[in-house]
């Protein structure tokens, strides 16, 4: 049965797989995968690869998955590229390819590194229609997944938990979840029309920014303190805040689309400063 709806053959299903890597959203859980292989210390290539690739099916399954809840399900997207076939079978593979990297992670490290891993598929697989539809989890899903890819990288290396780890998970958690009540209100008109209940909708506009804001400066504050307080978060990690900040007062005014843009890159920036910070640590 044919998995893309609009060109036929091998070509056409390849295409339409490739469709559903959407690069502005894979990238950040696997680099911070990555920062968290760094941050324990020496890097197991073999195992970090493997919870890298963990992380990408885990984020391929949710993309697949909403794309064919919001189309094939609701009917709320005008358009997609998979058919409902190849959804399901695009979703199987990736189950395939996460599990195969999971009992990886448990036969090289333990399997309480598999068991951390877990949860980032799961979050996946059931951002929609599950998490989707409270503010919570439609707000907190991908931040979530962010912090425990994180986690879980730094687990896999060091098979414990350090507080320099939890709490630079809390700074991603509280700065993604600023950037993604932003986010939502671009699509703030539609989401009301289908009583969807994001924050933006359930505080409206105005009150979300001031949430957004609020969770923004939490973020700020708490690398700052980290790199003040823990000896395994170099100084200069503070950086950070200082780059952030300076897209954050350019951005917060704008309009959501424009803003999210900007928060997005300065997140990527945020996170350049810390893995620098970490791999040369010129001050530590």
């Amino acid at each position: 049965m044919a998995v893309a709806r609009h060109e036929p053959g091998v070509v056409g299903a390849g295409k339409a797989l490739a469709s559903q890597v959407h690069p502005v959203f894979m990238l950040p859980p696997l680099a911070t995968s990555l920062f968290g292989a760094v941050l324990a210390g020496g890097v197991d290539l073999t195992v970090a690869g493997l919870h890298v690739l963990a992380m990408f099916f885990a984020v391929y399954t949710a993309h697949v998955k909403d794309g064919y809840v919001d189309f094939h399900v609701r009917g709320e997207d005008d358009d997609h590229p998979l058919t409902a076939v190849g959804c399901r079978g695009a979703l199987a593979a990736s189950a395939a390819g996460f599990l195969g990297c999971t009992v990886g992670l448990w036969l090289l490290v333990s399997p309480l590194a598999a068991l951390v891993t877990a949860p980032a598929w799961v979050i996946g697989y059931t951002h929609a229609p599950q998490l989707d539809l409270n503010p919570v989890g439609a707000t907190m899903g991908y931040p979530g997944g962010i912090a425990l890819a994180l986690l879980g990288g730094y687990y896999a290396q060091d098979t414990s938990f350090s507080p320099r780890v939890v709490g630079l998970a809390a700074v991603f958690l509280c700065l993604l979840t600023g950037i993604k009540i932003i986010d939502d209100e671009t699509d703030f008109d539609y989401d009301s029309s289908i009583d969807k209940r994001t924050v933006a909708v359930v505080l409206g506009p105005r009150r979300a920014r001031r949430l957004a804001l609020g969770l923004f400066v939490l973020a700020l504050v708490g690398v700052v303190a980290l790199a003040v307080a823990l000896p395994g978060v170099p100084p200069t990690a503070a950086g950070g805040a200082v780059v952030f900040g300076a897209v954050l007062a350019v951005a917060y005014r704008a309009e959501a689309k424009l803003a999210t843009m900007l928060l997005i890159r300065g997140s990527y920036l945020f996170l350049a400063v810390l893995v620098a910070a970490v791999w040369f640590r010129p001050l530590a």
